[in-house]
């Protein structure tokens, strides 16, 4: 009950300034209209969300009925319905990703980038999905091809995300390096799908060395000198990154019934993520 406290404080400090700032930048209609207080405030909802990604729960419905509403009662007086709760999430969308880009990590000097893929169904019912018809595409990864979208992520050598984008499936890895690098310096470490003479001119400009491991058939690999060696073996440390973030914070699932609640999904893995102890990182890499 302490850690639950400790993470709806933090969401609840945020959502003060977030809800008031918000009430301020939003263009009324001038209609009255009539504003019923909810069951569960802002930073409730943002806070279940949140901590269904860190409760190992693979079903938000089995964990909403067997975990929030006999054992946190207490805690949360005015619980919902669960289907009132599915129609309360999507509310915490935009508060979420703001909560993101304010609990970050900040850039080191080394930063890793990957994408990895949100499969939305599976391959034998892309004709009859309808979900995210227009909005999935098909791609291709190093484990064949899918129908969905990806998740492009950078992060530091501490285990800390530092920036995302998101787009459809058949987004190419180099297109969000200029996206992704922003506010980035130092040496980044990528795999061979962001090989690119022309991006590696352009971030060479702002000051940052990007490290690729070469393909069989080029004809002038790179060639890097013992301490960048040292640090390429070290780019395994995003896919564990992207293995925690799936399997742990379930963001890789194909039960979704809402765009909306998709993203909520998400972005809460992402934040819960951020927030988690217990981070992969490497330190000490260079001797």
């Amino acid at each position: 009950m302490d850690y639950i406290t400790e993470i709806f404080c933090a969401i609840d400090d945020f959502c003060k300034d977030f809800e008031s700032a918000l009430n301020t930048a939003l263009i009324s209609d001038r209609q009255p209209r009539r504003r019923k207080a909810k069951a569960l405030c802002l930073s409730e909802i943002m806070t279940i969300a949140v901590l269904f990604h860190q409760s190992g729960f693979r079903f938000f419905k089995y964990y909403y009925s067997h975990m929030i509403q006999p054992f946190w009662k207490s805690a949360f007086p005015a619980l919902p319905s669960y289907n009132r709760m599915i129609e309360l999430l999507p509310q915490c969308l935009t508060a979420l990703t703001c909560f993101f880009h304010q609990i970050k990590g900040q850039c080191t000097g080394i930063s890793l980038i990957d994408s990895t893929k949100l499969p939305v169904c599976h391959n034998r019912r892309i004709a009859r999905h309808k979900v995210f018809k227009g909005l999935a595409e098909r791609g291709k990864s190093s484990m064949g091809w899918f129908y969905g979208f990806k998740l492009h992520m950078v992060i530091n050598q501490l285990g800390e995300i530092v920036n995302i984008a998101f787009t459809s499936g058949n987004v190419h890895d180099v297109k969000m390096l200029d996206v992704l690098s922003k506010g980035l310096s130092g040496i980044l470490l990528a795999d061979k799908g962001y090989i690119s003479k022309a991006k590696a001119e352009s971030l060479s400009q702002q000051g940052i060395k990007i490290l690729t491991m070469g393909r069989k058939n080029m004809k002038n690999p790179p060639e890097y000198n013992g301490e960048e060696k040292q640090l390429l073996s070290k780019r395994g440390l995003i896919e564990t990154v992207n293995d925690q973030l799936k399997n742990l914070h379930q963001i890789d699932h194909t039960r979704h019934r809402s765009v909306n609640n998709f993203m909520v999904n998400l972005m809460a893995a992402i934040v819960s993520y951020c927030l988690s102890p217990n981070k992969p990182a490497f330190r000490n890499v260079l001797n």
